[in-house]
């Protein structure tokens, strides 16, 4: 090999070139030398190799560079002259070295796949970047001399599967939110799901709190300040004890109009403080002895996202990263939004259900308001129970009329359907009673009275009603009912037993036909009138359940208020699927005294 064969600048460092023979000789090196100079000199070949974008290397035994072409200087930003003679740690310290792999390869001669990354001097959108890259073993006359490697870049598939797999736990996590946050309609529990599912699903603590726009035995926040109420704080089990300084002396926190919260609720949008300085922290807290508390317990990274409705948002949820975990990322942030747009979603119907629970309840109470008074010869407690799952009240009503000649009606009924309408139809139905009664018809008359005047004022719901008229000079009782659950009778002997009255349809059909049914009533002995949210049961059935209630031993020896709670301790315990109504009633003995009914806990009915 004379001067003018010399191999280029770019297959040998200058040191190396200097010590290279001018013949080849015999030494296997040189003859890959040669034949290296050889494909590069041949047009052809040397402008495949030099004109693709695969990026080709070759390698001696050490794993030294002998040639690069020039894709992977322009991928890597490293001049071809600076690889040669160097080893991939030496050049490239930040990529993946295939080392072990390229060992295998020179020992066995099977060609392998493998995989390089991490990240070069050129810039790169993905970060780390990824290359696949196939490597054969070189020889020459049957000894090895090294390997030659050719990689196409798939950074970009890479990260399409990592946004791909990012997307799919994005949607399982806010799946799994649809289930878990908002299963009831309550405030207070939707807040404590919501933040129970964000810590430790997407943060390490998780704060929840709900914009309060009614103050009530509180004064209301300074001008230009925001109240936000703190609902729940969720933080790892070993920071309780740390943290549980948070929560402060009072329950709600006034935001002024500079602070990070309060611009996330008015904007709408998230605030993210990654690796956030005390200053920028103190913007989110703003409280310098609450801002030690969380760098104390290691807190490096918030998060706020809005609880957004439509045209405002309910609320704020905020989310700290500490220790170890990483920072949010844009997938974070999005997941949180999902999260938080769902939940507010749910905060907001509960906040719209207890407002019109509260009124519609109120507005029950006031049309129920006191029974009137039955005669002095008649003692009469009631209770009313809402329901505590149901979306809204119902219209369950009862009442005791004083009629002449000493007599008593009362009255149990339930009207179809719950909410504000069915309260009102409610009062309708009691009106329409009371003004019957006082015409002084037999009860199966009442009902019939009632159903027409019901169907003539247009009332669109039925009801159940069950009429029960007490005589006790004639100590007899006679009721009729209309699709309404039969009277339990509790007698001083002990005996207990259901009045089984003739079915009649419900009032407001204007199919009234009704029958009454006349029994002795002795002094002692009680009377209870129910809706049906007292006996009914999933899986049971309704005539079993009304059947159980004279198996329960209950006495007629017993105060009225405390057979009504027993009753109520036992088939409801504290929670009930529908509205409850209940009426006992007992004939006076003779022997006891005139006195005012007992007056029995507060309810729609009063006692």
């Amino acid at each position: 090999m004379n001067a003018e064969q010399l191999p280029p600048p770019w297959l040998f460092p200058p040191a190396q070139a200097a010590h290279v023979p001018r013949t080849m000789g015999a030494d296997p090196f040189l003859r890959l030398v040669d034949g290296v100079q050889s494909v590069c000199e041949c047009g052809f070949l040397r402008g495949i190799i030099e004109g693709t974008s695969a990026p080709v290397i070759i390698l001696d035994r050490h794993l030294r560079h002998l040639y690069v072409n020039p894709a992977w200087s322009r991928v890597t930003g490293v001049p071809a002259t600076t690889f040669l003679g160097r080893t991939l740690a030496e050049v490239l310290p930040d990529v993946q070295r295939p080392d072990d792999v390229l060992i295998e390869v020179l020992a066995d001669g099977r060609p392998r796949e493998v995989t390089l990354s991490g990240t070069t001097r050129v810039p790169s959108p993905v970060g780390r970047r990824l290359w696949r890259a196939v490597f054969h073993r070189l020889e020459v006359q049957g000894q090895v001399v090294g390997v030659c490697g050719i990689a196409v870049e798939v950074s970009n598939l890479r990260q399409y599967l990592d946004d791909l797999e990012n997307a799919h736990q994005r949607l399982a996590l806010l799946d799994a939110a649809t289930t878990r946050v908002g299963t009831t309609l309550d405030v207070e529990a939707t807040c404590a799901e919501l933040a129970h599912f964000l810590a430790p699903s997407l943060a390490d603590i998780a704060a929840v709190g709900i914009v309060e726009e009614e103050f009530f035995g509180v004064p209301p926040p300074p001008p230009g300040m925001l109240r936000l109420r703190k609902m729940e704080l969720t933080v790892p089990a070993e920071l309780q004890r740390h943290l549980s300084e948070l929560g402060g002396p009072k329950p709600y926190i006034d935001l002024p109009r500079g602070s990070a919260p309060r611009r996330c609720i008015d904007s709408g949008r998230p605030w993210l403080g990654n690796l956030t300085s005390d200053e920028l922290f103190e913007k989110v807290v703003a409280d310098p002895d609450r801002l030690r508390i969380y760098r104390a317990a290691g807190v490096h990274s918030v998060l706020i996202v809005p609880l957004p409705t439509a045209g405002r948002s309910v609320g704020v949820v905020l989310l700290m990263r500490m220790g170890a975990s990483p920072s949010f990322s844009n997938d974070d942030i999005l997941t949180a939004q999902g999260v938080a747009a769902r939940a507010a979603v749910s905060i907001d119907s509960a906040h719209r259900y207890s407002h019109e629970h509260t009124m519609t309840l109120e507005l029950q109470r006031a049309l129920l308001s006191e029974p009137d008074s039955p005669h002095p010869t008649v003692e009469v407690a009631t209770r009313y129970l809402p329901s505590g799952r149901s979306a809204l009240v119902g219209g369950d009503w009862y009442d005791s009329i004083a009629l002449p000649d000493c007599r008593t009606l009362l009255v149990m009924g339930d009207v179809m359907g719950h909410g504000f309408q069915a309260a009102v139809a409610m009062s309708q139905y009691r009106s329409v009673l009371r003004t019957v009664a006082a015409a002084g018809l037999p009860v199966d008359a009442m009902l019939s009275e009632a159903d027409r005047r019901a169907a003539r004022i247009g009332l669109d719901r039925v009801a159940t009603c069950l009429l029960v008229l007490m005589d006790p000079e004639a100590g007899t009782c006679t009721a009729a009912t209309a699709g309404h659950l039969p009277p339990l009778v509790i007698r001083p002997n002990g005996s207990t037993g259901l009045m089984h009255l003739p079915a009649g349809p419900p009032i407001g059909t204007e199919l009234g036909e009704y029958e009454m049914t006349t029994f002795a009533f002795e002094p002692g002995s009680v009377l209870l009138l129910y809706t049906d949210g007292l006996v009914e049961q999933r899986g049971v059935d309704i005539d079993d359940s009304v059947r159980a209630l004279s198996e329960m031993g209950l006495s007629a020896d017993d105060s009225l208020d405390h057979l009504l709670d027993t009753l109520l301790s036992r088939l409801t315990h504290g929670m009930c699927e529908d509205d409850i109504a209940l009426l006992a009633a007992r004939l006076r003995r003779p022997s006891t005294p005139r006195s005012r009914h007992p007056k029995g806990p507060p309810g729609p009915g009063g006692r």
